[in-house]
């Protein structure tokens, strides 16, 4: 069954439009909590990221899910893993996350988390779509959902996060920036790292709404590293807009993507025995990671681009630890989906391990340069098939051989096509990458 709705990650666009607007998140939330009703399970929680547009949606989610007879719990501004987390443990029938993740301010969406944490599987997807098709009704008033507050859910996360490491292990002589992009870490990182004895130094903690995601965090890291220099920190954490994602600084001020930090927690899970099978990444995986895991005879296997493609290979296999580039790692060994937070905790234990900075550690795998171009879609298409492009994808693929790689996929959060190119030359892959992503702005603009 096609979604009309439901993209890879819940439903998301620019606030006012045809579905990010109150009057269908309010039917949404009705249709959810119908769904929800007929299993038995009466209880939500709902959690936030930092844009104006949250409050709004959070009443009304509140609205229809009270219309259906649902209990909500509020969690108020909170990383989208620990509302996974707290759905969890506060045995709710399932999680709700208003977030647009690092997209900017003016855009937001919805997701949903199953009550075990995990992304809410198809069928029920297709079922909430059901409903969203039929007429809105309100239960008796009797049975209409109450909405309370939950006052300790930063407390309980923050504790979470500093159970995912070994409870000996302290970051006494560690100086960290922690750059929390105005998002929903902004009350919540910098504590897990102080908590543990890191001397830290929080930017991107006063959020107004509106700057979220704005020159800083994980998809902006230049700021975090001019911070690490500056300070002479040990190393520099970025997040995304609601904690999911994390990048991270070296004492050089070098980035250390979602590659490089998953090769260092898979190298330091095998020494330690600990690595449970190998490692899940995706198309967009660099080459460089998949030669140096099989440089340590750790198995490596791509899945399509996305966190739940990832985690569906992870369940499949029996694996352990994977993600992305972009810095979406999931260990679950650890906790039900991506945590930044807890990723870079598990990358500093690493450190503190190993007796090694971050640089040192991540030199032991080699990235290939890789270019990455968006291309803006006119209209709503699909790009698979159009003879043009697929011979200007031949044409790079011919000149690169087999020391690279192509890929044109369209986003799943955007009106996009990511024009990917890989290879060892890096002044021949930024040229090629230009080429293609032109030709196919071309094509598609006739």
């Amino acid at each position: 069954m096609t979604r009309k709705y439901f993209g890879t990650d819940g439903v998301r666009g620019r606030v006012g439009d045809e579905v990010i607007n109150p009057q269908f998140i309010m039917k949404l939330g009705w249709a959810a909590g119908r769904v929800l009703a007929r299993e038995g399970r009466r209880k939500v929680v709902i959690g936030k990221d930092t844009r104006i547009s949250g409050y709004m949606f959070e009443s009304a989610l509140q609205a229809g899910l009270s219309a259906a007879g649902i209990n909500i719990s509020l969690l108020g501004p909170m990383p989208t893993p620990a509302i996974a987390y707290l759905t969890r443990t506060l045995h709710a029938a399932a999680g709700i996350v208003i977030s647009a993740s690092h997209n900017p301010y003016y855009d937001n969406g919805i997701k949903f988390f199953s009550a075990d944490g995990t992304k809410l599987p198809d069928d029920m997807e297709h079922a909430i779509e059901r409903e969203l098709d039929k007429p809105m009704s309100v239960v008796d008033s009797a049975e209409l959902g109450k909405a309370s507050r939950v006052i300790d859910a930063r407390g309980r996360y923050i504790e979470f996060c500093k159970s995912t490491i070994p409870s000996v292990m302290e970051f006494r002589d560690l100086k960290v920036v922690v750059d929390c992009s105005h998002g929903a870490t902004y009350h919540v990182a910098p504590s897990v790292f102080k908590e543990l004895g890191a001397e830290v130094i929080a930017i991107g903690v006063s959020p107004d709404g509106l700057n979220i995601n704005e020159k800083c965090g994980s998809t902006s890291p230049k700021l975090l590293q001019e911070k690490v220099l500056q300070h002479e920190a040990d190393v520099g954490i970025a997040f995304d807009g609601d904690g999911d994602r994390v990048i991270m600084v070296d004492n050089r001020g070098e980035v250390v993507d979602g590659d490089e930090l998953l090769f260092i927690i898979a190298q330091s899970r095998q020494a330690h025995g600990a690595l449970s099978g190998g490692v899940v990444g995706t198309l967009m995986s660099n080459l460089g990671l998949e030669q140096a895991l099989a440089e340590h005879d750790i198995p490596f296997v791509r899945a399509k681009v996305g966190d739940r493609y990832v985690l569906e290979t992870l369940r499949e296999r029996g694996w352990m630890l994977g993600g992305e580039s972009s810095g979406h790692l999931i260990c679950l060994d650890r906790t039900s989906t991506g945590d930044g937070v807890v990723a870079a905790l598990q990358v500093l234990a690493a450190m503190m391990d190993s007796g090694r900075g971050l640089h040192e550690l991540k030199s032991g795998m080699r990235k290939y340069p890789q270019v990455l171009r968006n291309v803006r879609l006119p209209r709503k298409m699909d790009i698979q098939g159009i003879p043009a492009i697929e011979q200007a994808v031949k044409k790079v693929e011919q000149t690169l051989g087999d020391k690279g790689r192509v890929l044109l996929r369209p986003s799943g959060t955007e009106p996009l096509v990511r024009v990917m190119v890989e290879g060892a030359d890096p002044v021949m892959v930024d040229r090629l990458a230009r080429e293609l992503a032109d030709e196919v702005e071309q094509v598609l603009a006739a």
